[in-house]
């Protein structure tokens, strides 16, 4: 009987980015301290330092991780040749609510208040990703009847991109008073509702009761 290889414990950088990862989520850039984080990891900040040169080339290791492992998981997906369309609609829509949910409110204008750097970054990371995992999605629905053929791919995924910036504004969820993940679900409904013919929205309601 083969056995399995030990899964791998993460390394003392990836490990900074992770816990990293969950403090800025949960409490904010601006609460982020090196001094505290190091305290939670039981490491000095000399270690700490010997990684990172500070807090903000941190985070940004964080935000990059946190993308890479979107896409990766959005690869994994529209790769699935076992899964449907609405399958793979409901696992990257599920997966980024899932990690969005795990958000401050507060912390895209956390971010565009004391790093607009990050909130920068945060921006240029959507504007790569979005399309591409989006645009990929509606060509795949279309070559399998479920999205309409009259949709250009390109079009949509660049106009859902516009409409994710704006609406992520912190201006705009404070307004909506809506947390991220609330934003991004009633976006993706009101965005794949106008996209799926008749045979794939009944698929979707099919296995997912919406």
């Amino acid at each position: 009987m083969a056995v399995s290889p030990p899964i791998a414990a993460p390394s003392g950088r990836d490990r900074i980015v992770q816990a990293a990862r969950a403090q800025l989520f949960l409490r904010g850039y601006s609460a982020l301290t090196m001094d505290e984080l190091a305290v939670d990891l039981g490491m000095s900040k000399k270690t700490l330092y010997q990684h990172f040169a500070g807090k903000e080339e941190l985070v940004r290791a964080a935000i990059e991780a946190f993308a890479r492992e979107v896409r990766t998981e959005a690869d994994r997906i529209l790769s699935d040749r076992r899964l449907t369309f609405a399958e793979k609609l409901r696992g990257l829509t599920g997966g980024l609510l899932q990690r969005l949910s795990q958000l401050s409110p507060h912390l895209f204008r956390d971010l565009q208040r004391f790093a607009p750097v990050l909130h920068e970054l945060v921006l240029e990371l959507r504007r790569k990703n979005i399309p591409l995992i989006f645009g990929r999605l509606i060509e795949q629905g279309q070559a399998n009847g479920k999205v309409r053929d009259d949709i250009d791919p390109g079009f949509a995924a660049e106009f859902l991109l516009h409409a994710m910036q704006g609406l992520m504004q912190p201006q705009s969820l404070d307004h909506l008073r809506l947390a991220p993940h609330e934003t991004f679900e009633r976006a993706m409904n009101l965005f794949f509702g106008g996209l799926l013919t008749p045979a794939g929205r009944k698929d979707y309601e099919k296995l997912f009761g919406r």
